[in-house]
């Protein structure tokens, strides 16, 4: 797992954040992971999302229940496990994952402007929020905000990567559909053997932009490498991960892969915790190869895609229980 710290990036001179940027290109193309110090988001933060969300998934399932959206298709509020099968965003059938979650996204959107309200419904719903523990809500929405500002931060190193203009994603995730998932894998004792095939959460890549990943160090996320095994990753202690997601990998025509990756689930008692961050792109921008990744004799390998739509269908096949007809940026990994 390449490891690459930020800290020159926020303070370093251009011939410093050229070699950040570089650093990340390589790790990028060769694996689709880094691991990432310097992010800058206090110890103090993390710990108050990371006990806020223990306090919640700790309550009785009746009370978490309540927090569920009426709609599969709002990405708010708390999911139960074995709601969701997060292979079928890839085209694979599999029985439902070992998770539970809560979905968050923007807590203070504009009901004014159009852009907000055409999809008030459904990518800028409002928020669920439990009425317990009441340390939820801002310990989320504090470090939601730190999320994004690493998030915009890296795309700005994107550009620099790339050899793009300065800045030059911003107009298209400047009003990202951005979702935080907090989850919550546990094995109990005495619960059900695992059905064949099932996962904690099954083997899928990321839909967006860029995710920041908090995990904590309990095993289970693995990566496919490009030998075509399963790697075990456990960040760093004050690490969080990144990886891209398939909407920069359509921009970079590959350059930069969206790894496959899932959680294992164990045989016997155990938990595990992490919290995604997905920064998405604005739901109406159209997403295609950027011109520093194709030529004569390298062209564009995917159509052009509206990031909403995408997004969308990706987020349906999960929860329907059907195959995603979205892109599938790693089918070549899986002999599709």
């Amino acid at each position: 797992m390449p490891t690459i710290d930020l800290g020159p990036w926020w303070d370093g001179d251009r011939a410093q954040r050229r070699a950040v940027a570089a650093a990340f290109d390589d790790a990028a193309a060769a694996v689709g992971f880094v691991q990432l110090h310097g992010h800058r988001i206090s110890e103090s933060v993390i710990d108050a999302m990371h006990a806020a969300t223990d306090a919640f998934f700790d309550l009785p399932l009746e009370r978490k229940l309540a927090a569920r959206p009426d709609d599969l298709t709002v990405n708010r509020g708390y999911a139960a496990s074995g709601t969701e099968a997060l292979a079928y965003s890839i085209g694979d059938e599999t029985p439902p994952d070992l998770f539970e979650a809560f979905n968050m996204g923007e807590d203070d959107v504009d009901g004014t402007d159009p852009f907000y309200t055409a999809e008030r419904h459904r990518l800028f719903a409002p928020n669920i929020w439990p009425t317990e523990p009441v340390e939820l809500r801002p310990a989320l929405v504090e470090y939601f905000a730190e999320a994004r500002r690493v998030a915009v931060a890296l795309t700005d190193l994107f550009s620099l990567a790339l050899g793009l203009p300065e800045r030059w994603f911003r107009p298209f995730v400047d009003r990202s559909t951005t979702t935080l998932r907090t989850i919550n894998y546990e094995r109990r004792a005495g619960e059900a053997d695992l059905l064949p095939g099932q996962q904690g959460m099954g083997a899928h890549t990321d839909y967006g932009v860029v995710t920041i990943l908090w995990a904590d160090s309990t095993p289970g996320l693995e990566i496919l490498s490009a030998d075509g095994d399963w790697h075990g990753v456990v960040p760093d202690s004050g690490a969080l991960l990144v990886n891209i997601g398939d909407l920069t990998a359509e921009w970079t025509n590959d350059r930069w892969r969206s790894t496959l990756h899932r959680v294992v689930p164990t045989r016997g008692p155990s938990r595990r915790r992490s919290t995604a961050f997905f920064f998405d792109a604005n739901w109406d921008a159209v997403i295609e190869c950027v011109p520093t990744c194709t030529d004569a004799g390298n062209p564009a390998k995917y159509p052009r895609v509206v990031a909403g739509e995408h997004l969308m269908a990706k987020l349906m096949g999960p929860r329907t229980l059907r195959p995603s007809e979205a892109i599938d940026t790693a089918a070549d990994r899986r002999g599709r």
